[in-house]
């Protein structure tokens, strides 16, 4: 029986492959009376693979407006062929992996690099949907036979009148390579997805760390696993559970427990039971979508009650230890920039101040509590305001000459109010994939850089460019929630790292039940309700 449904047009479908299989395949001899079908192919040749990436970790709520196709080529034109072989982390680890067995081709399909202004767009045109995946699939047609698929996806997107569109994109893939074809995609643990993608697809592999070092590791695994199924050595049995918890994002650092754990117990099935994958989605609360919310995706080979055991167990582990990562308080703006004094006073220094909930990347409610309360030695970076670098452009400022705009404050409410700045242009020029950034000296030997979208900086070498040397800062204040913590937390770089609320219940923040949703209802979820059917005396199979 075919693991995967039959879709409408499947007969003819099937016949266009059968013919497909009789023609030579690019690249390829063609196959001989008697050699295998697709899956074992003949010794000597090569897997074929088809390889995609589309990624959005999109925020419904944020006020960035529906991207379009032209906000998607913004950053640059698709990536072709072999560039999508390199397009992140998770492509170029499926990418060594699948070339060092040496029996695969890959062929890569069109794919775009990213929107414009990235995680702070709000829902997709469901035009852009159909535009880049329809790319994709009429290279796919035309690439046809191949031996299995890879999608490098992340989980969280959002798109107008497509309610799943990871699922959706699976299901139309397969509807192009028929239900016996391995298709396998790899996910950031922020995903919202329930059992619609493993309907059609046979793998899931989603980053078991937050920040994400293991991006490059499940690539790998997805590679060596679809390897697996496509040679007839791995027959996938799933599972899907979704334990009804709801949390912000500052809230799943997996550095910390109870997460750690989770992600420990998931790694100890793996280990204990040869052919399990376990994966978790923590969730992202700001897309609103009905498959919002923590899941949990197992596979193994061929034992369906392994599988079900596996889910069942990380479900209710999860489950019991969930109020210690569904909610948190941080300080506000005024008290952790007064934090921040008593840390550079007693030589705590460097000090990472993080507005985690500031999506858009234009609030300006720390920059201006460090000014009132005269901290200097600061390093901003960054602050969104395409405005203000229009207008460095447009007069054409260079570094030396003088700077006094008002910056930030535009998107809203929740993004508080214009600050003045008085200082000097210090540096103008590309970076982060923006051709427009400035970097504006101010104050007290103070540093804040303007970017035309949010930029969300990781590590201290990230921020050294132009005269920015960040050893020279006593004060880091990012646009982040837990990614920080790889360059300035978990190497001991900033000894003091204060996480900043914002001064209201605004989306971004973990006061979740702020928002207005449309797609889900928040008393469906801990903690903000009392979901039926789960408990808290579920038994410790371990």
């Amino acid at each position: 029986m075919d693991r995967h449904p039959s879709l409408p047009g499947q007969p003819a479908l099937l016949l266009a492959l059968a013919l497909a299989l009789l023609l030579p395949a690019a690249g390829c001899e063609p196959r001989e009376e008697g050699t295998p079908a697709i899956g074992t192919p003949a010794e000597g040749t090569a897997f074929r693979v088809a390889v995609a990436r589309f990624s959005h970790e999109t925020c419904t709520f944020c006020p960035g407006g529906d991207p379009g196709i032209e906000d998607w080529l913004r950053m640059g034109p698709p990536h072709e062929g072999d560039e999508v072989l390199g397009a992140s982390g998770y492509v170029r680890g499926f990418t060594q992996q699948a070339r060092e067995f040496g029996d695969i081709e890959l062929i890569g399909l069109t794919s775009p690099r990213g929107v414009f202004g990235g995680t702070s767009r709000s829902w997709n045109q469901e035009e852009v949907f159909d535009h880049f995946v329809g790319q994709m699939l009429e290279e796919l047609r035309e690439a046809l036979p191949v031996d299995g698929v890879f999608l490098s996806l992340h989980g969280a997107m959002a798109v107008r009148n497509i309610p799943r569109p990871e699922a959706e994109m699976a299901r139309r893939f397969r509807e192009v390579v028929g239900p016996d074809v391995p298709i396998v995609a790899t996910f950031d643990l922020h995903g919202n997805e329930d059992e619609e993608f493993l309907r059609w697809a046979d793998g899931s592999f989603v980053t078991k760390r937050f920040p994400h070092y293991d991006a490059w590791r499940q690539g790998e695994r997805a590679a060596r696993y679809l390897r697996s199924v496509m040679r007839g050595t791995y027959t996938p049995a799933t599972a899907v559970r979704r334990p009804p918890i709801l949390t912000g994002t500052v809230l799943q650092w997996t550095g910390q427990s109870p997460l750690m754990d989770v992600m420990e117990r998931a790694r100890r099935w793996e280990d204990r039971e040869p052919g399990a994958f376990v994966n978790v989605f923590l969730g992202f609360p700001w897309s609103d979508v009905p498959t919002l919310g923590t899941s949990i995706h197992v596979m193994t080979n061929g034992d369906q009650e392994l599988a079900d055991e596996i889910a069942d167990d990380m479900a209710e582990f999860i489950w019991r230890v969930r109020a210690d990562w569904a909610s948190g308080e941080f300080p506000g703006p005024r008290e952790a920039v007064a934090q921040a004094r008593e840390a550079i006073a007693a030589g705590e220094t460097p000090v990472v101040l993080a507005d985690y909930w500031d999506r858009p990347g234009d609030a300006t409610w720390t920059l201006r509590e460090l000014i009132d309360q005269g901290v200097g030695r600061i390093l901003y970076a960054s602050l969104t305001d395409e405005p203000a670098l229009d207008r460095i452009w447009e007069e054409d400022l260079q570094p030396g000459d003088p700077f006094d705009m008002e910056v930030g404050g535009y998107t809203g409410e929740q993004a508080g109010t214009p600050v003045r700045i008085t200082g000097t242009l210090a540096w103008r020029g590309s970076r982060w994939s923006y051709d427009r950034v400035a970097a504006i000296e101010f104050g007290d030997e103070s540093m804040l850089v303007l970017v035309p979208g949010y930029q969300q900086s990781t590590t201290p070498g990230t921020l050294r460019f132009g005269p920015i040397e960040p050893d020279d800062y006593e004060v880091f204040v990012l646009k982040t929630r837990v990614h920080f913590r790889r360059g300035f937390d978990e190497t001991g770089y900033a000894p003091t790292n204060i996480i900043v609320d914002a001064p209201g219940d605004w989306f971004g923040t973990v006061r979740l039940e702020a928002l207005e949703y449309e797609n889900a209802r928040q008393s469906d979820f801990y903690p903000f309700g009392s979901p039926a059917g789960w408990h808290d005396e579920a038994p410790d199979r371990w």
